[in-house]
């Protein structure tokens, strides 16, 4: 049967896209700076702007634009820019077609056919294709192409987990172009939230011409990427930062109102507010020291998101195979004082890993069906120490992993002194660059580390299918399970959505009381945002900022 698009189909269906697992980003707001009556406004500008140029930061360097191999919100959110998938999520965060024009879903919701849009077109002029998108799938499943995201298609097209293992070839993959406008995939199960994966970066196509040219210079450089998004990257500097310019092939492009935008990489969060007082910022974070000073300005505000911070701790090196010492290590902190004192910020403390508010069942969220799990307990956490020293023999030498970012160096530092003061022991911190952290993760050259996710779907399986046997199984800890890899296996075919909820409610449980985590906060950010500047998008979950509806006026 064939469905037009309405408000009432699209509140049935979950999207997604970032950051990872996450990320901090100057640019992200899913509303308006609150007006404040007083207030000594220290950071107010004029009410206009001369030029049409939105200039943003991130708050760490740029790790991999290949839209198959990344796995950062950064690298997701500047793609989500230049780059659309067959559906796109709206001011609301809900699905909308972008690429596609319309689609079909069959009665027993298995087989999905998308038309795309006539006329849609590639940065270089070249159309859009039905066969530009079963490419890009294949690829983000191929054994020899994939990355970390590739069981975001495999788990869900019919014959992709057996491609992507290598136990059948590309033509047992359930992906099928009927002509250039025209793409039918089928499912293993009925997946309500389909549409809004199809809004997810690995889910974006590819022109295969244009990348078999690029060979391993492909997405490189702003050259070495085909655009058919709103904007085209005319600069790109992992290090540095990216400045986009309006597609003008994009199908929409009378709808994006901004020329051009630089998102550059500040790390330090007074630098980034120095810029903003001076006018080359049009929207900032703010550090927690910064919070009381602004936060009667028209221009403050705050905004929440599902991303959950936490330490992962890792099973494959000493002593975090010692469950006594990671217990240990996962009570012997306050993550109240964390949000309160150190990051003052809008974050909230975190006892668990799922974020507040994700969906639940029967109008309760997760958060509310489970409560706490963890909660900080200092004597229990020391006689946890003493015995998993006693196993050891010895008095392990411990180094936390954090990035180099301010609130990554405040958590890093937090923890120091919280380990210090509780257990009497001293650990050092080993700071990295955003990307060089990802990167020793992946190797599992670490013992533990300050980490991260952000929702990809309004759904607790985006974070708990990210152990159960993960494709880089350093980057998780080294945790493995049966018994949590059958809940939520299980919990992915279960028809019934109480008896799902059941078994992910208790496959967080699991992990936690394993002692894999230590939760941090949820993440919660504090920022100063231009009166001119209008319509920047923040999803909860996805890919953020979304700079289609973005003005400076």
């Amino acid at each position: 049967m064939k469905y037009a698009w309405s408000k009432k189909m699209s509140i049935l269906l979950l999207s997604l896209m970032v950051l990872l697992a996450g990320c901090n980003f100057s640019g992200k707001s899913s509303t308006e700076p609150a007006e404040s009556e007083g207030g000594d406004k220290p950071a107010e500008q004029s009410e206009g702007k001369e030029e049409n140029v939105l200039n943003l930061s991130l708050d760490n360097d740029i790790p991999d634009l290949n839209q198959v191999k990344t796995t950062d919100a950064i690298s997701f959110a500047i793609l989500n820019n230049v780059m659309e998938g067959l559906f796109r999520l709206d001011e609301n965060n809900e699905p909308q077609p972008a690429m596609a024009e319309s689609y079909e879903k069959s009665e027993d919701g298995l087989t999905y056919t998308f038309k795309l849009k006539d006329g849609i077109k590639w940065s270089n002029g070249d159309p859009v294709k039905a066969n530009d998108f079963k490419y890009s799938w294949l690829r983000a499943m191929h054994p020899d192409t994939a990355g970390s995201y590739a069981s975001i298609l495999t788990e869900y097209i019919k014959g992709g987990a057996e491609f992507a293992a290598g136990e059948a070839e590309a033509d047992a993959v359930a992906i099928e172009v009927k002509d250039d406008r025209t793409l039918t995939v089928e499912l293993v199960q009925p997946t309500p939230f389909f549409l809004g994966l199809t809004a997810f970066v690995t889910y974006f196509p590819l022109n295969e011409k244009f990348v078999s040219e690029q060979g391993d210079k492909f997405a490189l450089t702003n050259d070495s990427i085909l655009y058919n998004g709103p904007y085209v990257l005319t600069d790109y500097d992992q290090a540095k930062g990216v400045s986009m310019e309006k597609n003008p092939e994009y199908w929409d492009k009378e709808n994006v109102a901004v020329e051009k935008v630089n998102m550059k990489v500040i790390k330090e969060h007074s630098t980034a507010l120095n810029l903003y007082e001076a006018g080359e910022l049009d929207k900032v974070y703010l550090s927690s020291a910064d919070v009381d000073t602004y936060k009667d300005s028209s221009e403050f505000a705050t905004e929440t998101e599902f991303r959950s911070y936490f330490i992962q701790f890792n099973l494959g090196k000493e002593p975090f195979n010692n469950e006594n010492i990671r217990k240990a290590l996962q009570l012997a902190y306050d993550p109240e004082v964390l949000t309160s004192v150190i990051l003052n910020n809008g974050s909230e403390p975190s006892y668990g890993l799922i974020a507040p508010k994700m969906a639940g069942v029967d109008g309760k969220s997760f958060r509310e069906l489970q409560g706490d799990v963890i909660k900080p307990d200092v004597e229990k956490a020391k006689e946890l120490w003493e015995k998993g020293v006693e196993e050891l023999g010895k008095t392990p030498e411990i180094e936390l992993l954090i990035s180099d970012d301010t609130v990554s160096k405040d958590t890093g530092t937090f923890l120091q002194s919280e380990y210090k003061k509780n257990l009497g022991i001293d650990i050092s911190l080993a700071t990295q660059p955003y990307s060089g952290r990802l990167d020793t993760m992946r190797a599992g050259d670490y013992q533990m580390a300050v980490n991260r996710w952000g929702a990809d779907y309004n759904d607790s399986m985006t974070y708990l299918d990210l152990w159960e046997k993960p494709s880089n199984p350093h980057f998780r800890g080294n945790y493995t399970s049966a018994k949590y890899d059958e809940l939520v296996a299980s919990a992915k075919t279960e028809a019934d959505d109480k008896v799902r909820m059941d078994k992910l409610l208790e496959a967080e449980k699991l992990i936690l009381e394993d002692g894999a985590l230590g939760p941090l906060y949820y993440d919660g950010l504090s920022y100063l945002q231009k009166p001119y500047l209008k319509g920047l998008v923040t999803h909860p979950y996805g890919a953020s900022p979304d700079l289609k509806w973005a003005t400076v006026q």
